[in-house]
């Protein structure tokens, strides 16, 4: 193996480690939130998550996380794994992807909802209580995906 592949190997392996670490964070809002409240969590449990400090603050643990590992994986990760696969990366983010998928590590349109995803968190969401639940819940959906992507990038390296 070449010193540039082993240097792009470790650039994979930091930002999968740093895409774990906002993973589990995210699992284990969801653990704790899960211990009061069943996902999909419906409205009225919502509303009983917005009257406690500390369930609020799970919640918002949760989007947060989810935005930090939809940035890390989109921003670093999709792009060191090519590098290390040998691959340019100097094109367009759209041909980053769909070469993701022809080595099975994303579905190009599981991004795409993840991505809009990110993108609606990233306007206010939290004086409309409707889109925030289904941020919630979304993202309660998503995790999985999430989770098997990551769980690709480690089997490609191994």
């Amino acid at each position: 193996m070449g010193n540039k592949t082993l240097v792009y190997k470790q650039k994979v392996h930091d930002n999968l480690n740093e895409s774990q670490k906002h993973l589990l964070r995210l699992e284990n809002a969801f653990a704790a939130l899960g211990s009061h409240y069943s996902f999909p969590i419906s409205m009225d449990d919502f509303k009983k998550v917005l009257e406690s400090v500390e369930h609020l603050a799970y919640s918002d643990q949760i989007i947060y996380r989810f935005s930090k590992l939809q940035d890390c994986m989109g921003a670093k990760l999709f792009k060191s794994v090519l590098l290390y696969e040998g691959e340019n990366v100097n094109k367009p983010f759209l041909d980053i992807l769909n070469q993701l998928e022809a080595i099975d590590i994303i579905n190009v349109d599981e991004w795409f909802e993840i991505r809009d995803l990110r993108n609606e968190i990233a306007h206010d969401y939290e004086d409309n209580d409707e889109i925030a639940l289904n941020i919630l819940n979304t993202i309660y959906k998503l995790k999985n995906d999430l989770k098997e992507t990551l769980e690709a990038v480690e089997g490609l390296l191994k």
